[in-house]
């Protein structure tokens, strides 16, 4: 199968990769580019647990990307979130509500509320259930990982607004 070479930024880093026609983008983030954060889970779309971020903010199942579409774009996974010695909000609401269990999903996860948050900086419930309705846990159910996200919501209405967000 011939491959075709495509330059794709990921956390930043442009990287020129050839790919076949048929990889997809978690298999270029997982088997070329080492990122191992980004979990392979059903390849159907339907567990959210390869959810990476496009450079709009929005959320993305990469087993359904094909990677040759990603050519001249970006893409934020996981490990491009976190400032150095500094986790991501959301990492650090999920770490401090005990929205992570076996790990397996917590990538995907994170990754979905963070586009949530970073389309919908204050989300109601009803928004949060929508976003998180496709990213599946089975260890912790999504009380934990809502609580955490609720939290994370108001962390950052703190830091914009001191005044502005009930404690």
């Amino acid at each position: 199968m011939s491959r075709q070479i495509i330059n794709l930024t990921v956390n930043g880093d442009r990287h020129e990769i050839a790919v076949a026609p048929n990889q997809t983008l978690l298999e270029v983030l997982r088997d070329e580019l080492g990122l191992s954060g980004t979990k392979r889970g059903c390849t159907s779309g339907a567990c959210g647990v390869c959810t990476v971020q496009q450079e709009d903010g929005r959320a993305v199942l990469s087993c359904l990307a094909l990677a040759v579409e990603w050519d001249g774009r970006a893409v934020t996974t996981i490990e491009g979130i976190a400032e150095p010695g500094q986790l991501h909000p959301v990492q650090a609401a999920f770490l401090e509500y005990g929205a992570v269990q076996c790990g397996f999903c917590t990538p995907g996860l994170i990754m979905t509320a963070k586009a949530l948050l970073d389309t919908d900086p204050t989300p109601d419930e009803a928004a949060i259930n929508e976003a998180m309705a496709g990213a599946i846990c089975r260890c912790t159910g999504h009380i934990k990982v809502k609580i955490a996200i609720r939290e994370a919501v108001q962390q950052a209405l703190r830091e914009r607004e001191p005044d502005a967000a009930p404690t």
